[in-house]
């Protein structure tokens, strides 16, 4: 069962291969969300200071009444901190807020602050010392692993060539039709683990003919085929949804897909939009 199989990061540690995302899910409701999915059997769940839900997700860690070593527990440093004492300052205020003693993987949200997310502005430096707090954090005890999210090659390839330890993590955009093979390869030939986030594409694949004839074929449904996708290239899908049936569906991952069928995901074209996520950088990027 996918909820009881874990990957092995490069520092030691082990992730659950399915998490909980909360991306948009309010403060007020994320609790209850976060609760019913431990109760389904998650023991991973992702966050960010970004979302504006942390207090509510470790209510809900809380209230699921499942021991806090059981779990696995990851925030993200806003992408428009990038400085050390800042930097510092957000996991210390993450922690307070979520009443938590320790978190599990906290991560550099964005290479680059929203605004110039993907421009020529590369803030390597900036990112070093963001880096070198988050470094401190697992020093003090506060978090036992470090990594970043939307971190391109090269992006990657600086701080690792500057920095005493790299990251164990790096959180990209990935689902069918968007496979980011040049990170993809990047990453696992240097032992850092890929969470793809929206493996759903933001839902804006579920009603793609040909994704959807091939769940057919599995008699599977098209989230449960894009889920089973990013795990059979060895990435770590992180779903998110408010609706415990939909939360639990999502974890039924018992089929394998053949080599022919996930050569012919690899390659499907790139969807033409993401709706009304395309107000987000990370996803207006994904269209290009």
């Amino acid at each position: 069962m996918i909820l009881q199989e874990q990957f092995l990061l490069a520092d030691g540690k082990s992730i659950p291969k399915l998490g909980l995302g909360t991306w948009e899910i309010a403060d007020e409701a994320v609790a209850d969300v976060v609760k019913s999915a431990i109760e389904l059997g998650y023991r991973h769940i992702d966050t960010a200071q970004a979302y504006g839900n942390e207090r509510g997700v470790g209510e809900g860690i809380r209230k699921s009444g499942v021991p806090r070593e059981a779990l696995f527990i990851t925030t993200k440093v806003e992408a428009e901190i990038k400085n050390y004492d800042d930097a510092l300052a957000s996991i210390k205020h993450s922690l307070k807020i979520m009443e938590l003693d320790y978190l599990d993987l906290i991560l550099i949200h964005s290479p680059q602050p929203w605004a110039d997310f993907r421009t020529n502005k590369t803030y390597f430096e900036e990112n070093l010392a963001v880096w070198r707090a988050l470094e401190e954090a697992q020093n003090e005890g506060l978090v036992r692993s470090i990594g970043v999210s939307n971190f391109k090659v090269s992006d990657l390839e600086h701080l690792i060539a500057h920095s005493k330890s790299k990251p164990v993590i790096n959180q990209f955009l990935a689902h069918i039709t968007n496979t980011p093979h040049e990170v993809i390869h990047y990453c696992q030939s240097n032992d850092i683990l890929i969470e793809a986030y929206s493996p759903i594409a933001h839902g804006q694949i579920l009603n793609h003919p040909d994704i959807q004839t091939m769940a057919k074929k599995y008699n599977v449904s098209v989230p449960q085929l894009c889920i089973k996708y990013c795990l059979a290239l060895g990435l770590l899908p992180l779903p998110k949804s408010s609706n415990p049936a939909h939360i639990e569906a999502n974890a039924q991952l018992d089929f394998n897909l053949s080599h022919d069928d996930l050569e012919q995901l690899k390659k499907m074209d790139t969807i033409a939009n993401y709706g009304d996520a395309e107000v987000f950088k990370v996803f207006s990027e994904g269209t290009k």
